[in-house]
């Protein structure tokens, strides 16, 4: 199994910056690539960014696009959001997300952190 255990959340004026880690342990060496998720209150799991351990594969969903980057460090099992330009609509507990699928679908993540939260004040 593999454990996965996020960092970096905290309270941000709009147009600010924070950057998430999450940190992997236990059995990394089936996991393919990583990803970030977020939920709001009231609102569905979303998708927001993912990257292969290499960092040869990534993808992100269109309203972070521009503002948001993902990167890994596979020497370090850890991964990494770069959140800048935020907004409140980016309020959310963001969570870590691991797969051992040669992929970087979303329905391909089975492995979860317990979530960090991010706050973005207008």
């Amino acid at each position: 199994q593999v454990q996965l255990v996020e960092s970096g959340g905290g309270l941000v004026q709009a147009g600010g910056s924070l950057r998430l880690s999450c940190a992997a342990s236990g059995r990394t060496f089936s996991v393919y690539g990583m990803g970030w998720f977020r939920q709001a209150p009231g609102q569905e799991r979303e998708f927001v960014a993912a990257i292969s351990w290499s960092g040869s594969r990534s993808k992100y969903v269109d309203s972070v696009k521009g503002r948001f980057t993902i990167s890994s460090d596979s020497a370090k099992k850890t991964v990494y959001l770069q959140m800048n330009s935020l907004k409140p609509e980016d309020t959310a507990v963001y969570y870590c997300a691991a797969t051992t699928s040669l992929g970087l679908e979303p329905g391909q993540f089975g492995s979860w952190g317990p979530g960090t939260q991010v706050t973005v004040s207008s």
